[in-house]
Parts: C-alpha cells; structure tokens; sequence
C-alpha cells in the first residue's frame, strides 16, 4: 500500500488518504472508523458508506484529505452476501429486533425464487426501511420510528446489476448482489418477502467489496497493530487511479 503526507497551511506535516477497513458486526460505522484518529493522530477522519450495525464488511475509512473522495467512494459499485430468513418479518427487516412468523405461508419453489429475484435486476424503485439513516424533514427516519411516529418515504430509483441464488434450504436463502449507490440490502429482503408473499428479513449480510476495494484485502481493527494499519494506508493518487479505473 501506499502513504501520502503533505503540509498543511500551518507548515505542519499530515497524513492523508484511503484505509480499507473489515467492519466487525455489531458495530456503528462511524465509531469504527473514528478509531483511526488515535492511530494517525488526525481528528479528520470519516468514511463512505455506512454498514448497518450488524453487518460486516468493507468499509472504507477516509483520513484527512481523503475525506474528499468521500463521494466519488460512495458512488462505486458494491457486492455483497447475505442470508435471508423467509416466512418471517420484523420493523427492521434484520436481527435488530425479534423475527416475527408470518402465519399461512407456502415456502416457495426454487424456480418461483428465481422468477422473482429477476424482478429485481435492473432499475428499480425502493422505498427505504423506516429504520434508516435516510432524513425526513432534517430527521434521521430511523429516530422517528423509535419514537412510533409515521415514517413515510418515497420511493427512489436504484441500481441492481445482478443478483445470484448462492443457497435454497427452507427458510434459508443466500444471495450475492452486486448493486450501486444507496440500495439497501433490508429494503430488498423486505420485497422479495412480500413479493413471494411469506416475507424475508436478513440474517446475516457482508459487504464483500466497494468498487475495487475487496474484503480480502481488509484491516481488521481489532487484530492489528496501528504501525500494519498505517502501512495500510493508500495514498490519494493512488486511490483516484483506482475509482477512475473502475468507472471507465
């Protein structure tokens, strides 16, 4: 990987760039990534592209200067993995709250999965979860719902490129999805379940990659020392040439 330092306007050195970070489950993004200020000694740290609480995965940490790639980062294709429980809901659509058993269900056949995933590939609109970070007249939608209050959103277009059937064992699926910026993985769990009329919530979800940025190639927090995290580090031309190469 590479480093990158400049001067700042007070002739003080600092470090700048991209750290690709394994976000742990059972934690919130940015206070993962907040982290890295004591590693790097810099306050100006943040990251593109929240994961959910109980999800893992790639998350991209900014630090710096590299908090102007923000957008370019966030804009970037993303993979992921998940397990989807069907014949259940919740207000969540994942393991944040209880699984609740929707009653009367016909599990459905490998080829009605296959029919309705294909719904989903493309263009489409998506509502978002009411538990989300999405804002509602400058409010978090998510603290609206915790409070009972009505969560209404409209839809919007987002981008699925492609979605494979990895497992089927009742009430198990696993999927691989490859989609672009600001679908939610829940959202889509949410309407293939009512889609498939038995409901689906996710189980399990890891983001696996964001544009060329892999979870193999990850840091994790909780196992490395700050000197392999800083030699993680990637510089800010070096990270462009690799969001410009994935765009082309």
């Amino acid at each position: 990987m590479f480093q990158q330092s400049s001067m700042n306007h007070s002739g003080i050195e600092t470090i700048s760039g991209i750290v690709n970070l394994y976000k742990p489950p059972a934690q919130s993004s940015a206070r993962y990534v907040y982290r890295l200020r004591r590693i790097f000694g810099l306050r100006k740290v943040g990251h593109a592209g929240t994961l959910d609480p109980f999800a893992d995965g790639v998350l991209l940490g900014c630090v710096g200067r590299g908090t102007k790639l923000v957008e370019s980062l966030m804009g970037l294709s993303k993979r992921y993995r998940t397990t989807l429980r069907l014949g259940v809901t919740n207000r969540t659509y994942d393991t944040e709250q209880p699984f609740e058993p929707v009653p009367g269900i016909k599990p459905p056949s490998q080829q009605q999965l296959a029919d309705t995933v294909a719904q989903f590939i493309g263009d489409i609109d998506q509502v978002p979860p009411e538990y989300s970070a999405v804002k509602i007249n400058g409010v978090p939608s998510y603290r609206l719902a915790q409070k009972g209050q009505p969560v209404t959103k409209p839809p919007k277009k987002v981008r699925v490129d492609h979605v494979e059937i990895l497992n089927y064992e009742w009430p198990a699926l696993a999927l691989e999805v490859r989609c672009g910026r600001g679908t939610y993985i829940r959202a889509l769990a949410r309407d293939l379940g009512k889609a498939l009329e038995c409901g689906a919530c996710c189980e399990a979800l890891t983001r696996t990659a964001v544009g060329p940025f892999r979870l193999e190639d990850s840091v994790n927090l909780e196992i490395a020392s700050p000197e392999s995290v800083r030699s993680a580090l990637m510089d800010l031309a070096e990270a462009q040439r690799r969001i410009t190469s994935t765009n082309v």
